[in-house]
């Protein structure tokens, strides 16, 4: 989902009218409907991730988990977004919202039944994963159409905000609730979130096609046109392009710091599901206040800038955290890894909204989503392979050194440091496109430099 505000001409941050946008009623009764649907996801992430990480204590379930929530984006992104910009995206929205309660109800039937083992989870993940290729660019589309455009990055950062209070309160309340009963109550929550969702989607305006030619996905030509002019739009314009490397990088390297949680509380930390619910609602409340803090960017810090900062930032405190041992720690620094994921996210997606037309939206917003949802389980793939390695050779030639949990530590601090090292070199080389700059605008700066790309000081007013 998305959130609005007034859109600053080059700056980092939303304006003070950021609250503002709620006057528009559609997008209120759906930014409230969706707070909790996006409680109920994160009780289930939570349910889900202990479930797994209790039976198998594998780094490699973790990442299959991950996959098969994913992997589908990959496989289905692109032809997702067509479908958004080809049929009445209301419609593709309670269809996909159906599916996906269909499916939460199926979690919490394995899980009442006592037959959640780790495959039958993968297969509902999957099912899953399939339904959010198509529900997401409908989704994403959809404020856009609910907002005038100079609210859309108020819009963008609330729904932001919104999401990431869920975020600080749902798995806290969701590993109290699952240490008080059992992980039942979690699904059949998450299930029955939807039901509000499919109530607010169902009072928008109807939402036509916008691509509208007689022949909707029949004319597979047509089709693959469409698809190669939204990927042509993303890879061969600077500016969009700059902005979907951001959030596929990211997206790819950090997402597995989350993954990874529920072993680090168990075999670094040696603690249980509460504290695993307490660590990520950390991380919320820190994403929370990274969208708070947007405001306070000045208006003449650009996103080009912003936006490698915050990666490289992000990097910096996730590798923080992987390498400390005792939870209180490294429950500060998940607050700041926090802070700077909201950033990254928010304003890499904000650049491309802003860069797009209606017409192309749906599919260019599902190639980013392809990529940066399809690649995530790479990166946990890559911590897993770097992780396990390097454990394994320091279980052979310093054996005093090894513990439960340095496999997972060592996979997050390598792909922490590749972040952080993707961070600085989009910092140094910087691309003004990102924030529809030309050369010749004033500002426009293309000369390399960290501390010009940290100090933006090209861009501070004279």
């Amino acid at each position: 989902m998305t959130p609005a505000a007034t859109v600053e001409e080059g700056g980092g941050g939303a304006s003070a009218s950021r609250w503002g946008v709620l006057r528009h009623t559609h997008f209120r009764t759906i930014w409230i409907a969706s707070f909790g649907s996006y409680m109920g996801g994160w009780f289930e992430y939570v349910g889900t991730q202990w479930i797994v990480a209790s039976k198998t204590d594998s780094l490699l379930w973790m990442s299959w988990i991950g996959a098969a929530q994913l992997f589908p984006c990959l496989l289905f992104g692109l032809f997702g977004g067509v479908v958004a910009d080809r049929v009445n995206r209301k419609k593709l929205l309670i269809v996909t919202q159906v599916a996906m309660m269909l499916i939460a109800i199926g979690f919490a039937a394995v899980v009442y039944l006592d037959v959640a083992e780790p495959w039958v989870l993968l297969l509902l993940s999957l099912a899953q994963g399939i339904a959010i290729a198509f529900n997401m660019p409908a989704w994403q589309v959809l404020t856009p159409r609910l907002v005038p455009r100079a609210d859309l990055v108020a819009a963008i950062t609330l729904q932001g905000i919104s999401f990431n209070v869920a975020r600080a309160i749902g798995p806290s309340l969701g590993g109290v609730i699952m240490g008080a009963t059992n992980a039942t109550a979690l699904f059949a929550i998450n299930a029955a979130s939807f039901i509000g969702v499919m109530i607010a989607v169902l009072r928008t305006p109807d939402a036509p096609a916008p691509v509208s030619d007689g022949k909707g996905l029949w004319d597979l030509q047509k089709v693959w046109s469409d698809t190669k002019e939204a990927i042509r739009f993303v890879f061969l314009s600077r500016g969009p392009r700059a902005a979907f490397l951001a959030s596929v990088v990211f997206g790819l390297l950090a997402t597995p710091v989350l993954r990874f949680l529920p072993l680090f509380v168990k075999n670094v930390y040696g603690l249980q599901e509460k504290t695993f619910g307490i660590m990520t609602g950390i991380m919320g409340a820190g994403a929370v206040t990274g969208g708070l803090l947007l405001r306070k960017v000045p208006k003449w810090y650009p996103k080009h800038h912003l936006i490698p900062l915050s990666v490289t930032m992000g990097g910096l405190w996730i590798l923080l955290f992987a390498i400390e041992d005792n939870a209180y720690v490294a429950g500060v620094f998940m607050f700041f890894v926090g802070v700077f994921w909201m950033w990254s996210f928010n304003t890499s997606m904000a650049a491309m909204q802003l860069l797009v037309e209606d017409s192309m939206r749906g599919r260019v917003m599902s190639v980013l989503n392809t990529a940066a949802l399809g690649l995530m389980p790479l990166g946990s793939f890559l911590a897993t392979g770097a992780g396990d390695a390097g454990a394994a050779i320091v279980r052979h030639a310093a054996p005093v050194y090894w513990t439960a949990g340095l496999a997972a530590q060592m996979g997050i601090a390598f792909v922490a440091t590749l972040l952080m090292g993707a961070g600085g070199v989009m910092l140094i080389w910087r691309t003004p496109e990102v924030d529809g700059l030309k050369p010749g605008d004033p500002g426009y700066d293309r000369k390399p430099g960290l501390v010009r790309g940290i100090t933006g000081a090209t861009h501070r007013p004279r």
